[in-house]
């Protein structure tokens, strides 16, 4: 088939620094810079202005409010339908001109909805991962948006296969790239100026990035983090600082945070950490987020799942090294010893063990390196040539796209 310009929506869920939101970005610029039309489309909330970070792709925000103390059955069918409600009056009739593109759930679900009453005829969808949801709309909205969509993409070969064994579909996968124009290691200079401007001078850094959850197995770092830093200290001649940064999402993970603070306090109670020693950032800006990448000594990276661990690609990128989960999905580009320390999530002393030999002179300066070249493997560029092939599958499917703009907006 000849090139051809698509027009494609991409819809996700937030406008905060989440992997799925990220990945709207990236792909939505790189689409972009191949010549294709791109849209793109987030809830956002009260108070909002556009994505974490800037984008030159034409963007269209859909209004959500806060409502206290609402379920979060309530909450998810609330986001769904307002999904629903604006595509259905902002999409123009041309609906078999688009390609649509759902990163979660939520728009995943509204566009099922759309495909249901003819506004949409097919639709595709990244499953970055799948949950262990409680909530009966949260676990509902996961389920349909594995099964329905017309074109499933997974980031990993790992959820390829687990889709398939636990769902009986197929996905396409297109692994995530890296943006090594904005993640970069810094100079000598520039290092101390960063760490200065956060706070961080004298301090040896442990970085977590993606808040506290469950699945970022934040309570057992925060364990691993108060046996190491007697020999942090005696190594490196620092204080220790464990830095948590990111992780506002819609999922309600409340009790495990209210859990993490509980532990955090018996600590400080008792003694077993000084009130300094641990930093919970929340979301932070774009800039920042980069400069702590940076800034870090290195990456503590424990999940229980993941869908393939971006955060690990933005760190080895910035040349900060990384101690990660012993999992199956990083085996797909992590080698333990060359590129990052692998433990096992559930192993405590082993996880404050490769944290203090990261941030050694000899161990640190070849996970640096041996990061620096994976990192360089994998671009947004490459991401979208490998979408693009399959847009161009359900184009066939939807039509001839028209030249006017899919959306008023």
């Amino acid at each position: 088939m000849p090139d051809q310009t698509l027009r494609v929506n991409l819809y996700t869920y937030s406008t905060r620094a989440r992997g799925g939101v990220v990945h709207s970005l990236e792909l939505g610029e790189a689409l972009q810079a191949l010549g294709h039309e791109v849209q793109l489309f987030a809830l956002e909330k009260p108070g909002r202005r556009g994505f974490f970070r800037p984008t030159t792709v034409p963007s269209t925000f859909i209004p959500v409010a806060e409502i206290d103390g609402e379920s979060m059955d309530d909450r998810i069918e609330r986001y769904i339908e307002a999904y629903v409600s604006f595509l259905d009056d902002h999409l123009d009739s041309a609906k078999d001109a688009v390609i649509h593109h759902a990163e979660d759930c939520i728009s995943a679900n509204a566009l099922v909805r759309l495909r249901e009453s003819g506004r949409v005829t097919a639709f595709a969808r990244t499953i970055h991962h799948v949950d262990d949801f409680t909530s009966p709309a949260l676990i509902h909205c996961q389920l349909a948006s594995i099964l329905a969509p017309d074109v499933r993409f997974v980031v990993s070969d790992w959820w390829r296969r687990r889709l398939a064994a636990d769902y009986g579909v197929e996905a396409t996968v297109v692994h995530n790239g890296v943006d090594l124009e904005r993640f970069s290691p810094p100079s000598e200079a520039e290092a101390a100026e960063e760490r200065k401007r956060l706070g961080l001078t004298d301090r040896v850094t442990v970085l977590a990035v993606g808040g506290i959850e469950p699945r970022k197995n934040t309570i057992t770092l925060l364990d691993a983090y108060a046996r190491a830093r007697e020999e942090l200290t005696a190594r490196t001649g620092r204080q220790p600082l464990l830095l948590i940064a990111g992780g506002e999402t819609l999922f309600d993970y409340r009790a495990y945070r209210e859990e993490f603070e509980r532990v955090l306090a018996g600590m400080l109670r008792d003694g077993v950490l000084p009130a300094d020693a641990v930093r919970v950032a929340g979301s932070v800006a774009d800039d920042d987020l980069r400069e702590m990448y940076r800034a870090a000594d290195v990456l503590a990276f424990p999940s229980v799942k993941e869908g393939w661990g971006l955060t690990v690609l933005e760190a080895q990128a910035s040349g900060t090294p990384v101690v990660a989960s012993d999992i199956e999905v990083l085996h797909e580009y992590l080698v333990d010893g060359q590129n990052a320390l692998l433990v096992a999530p559930d192993d405590v002393a082993g996880m404050a063990r490769a944290i203090v030999q990261a941030t050694t002179d000899e161990v640190a300066a070849a996970l640096r390196r041996g990061g620096l070249e994976t990192a360089r493997r994998f671009d947004w560029r490459s991401s979208a040539e490998a979408h693009l092939e399959v847009y161009r599958e359900l184009h066939d499917c939807v039509g001839r796209p028209p030249t006017s703009a899919s959306v008023v907006g």
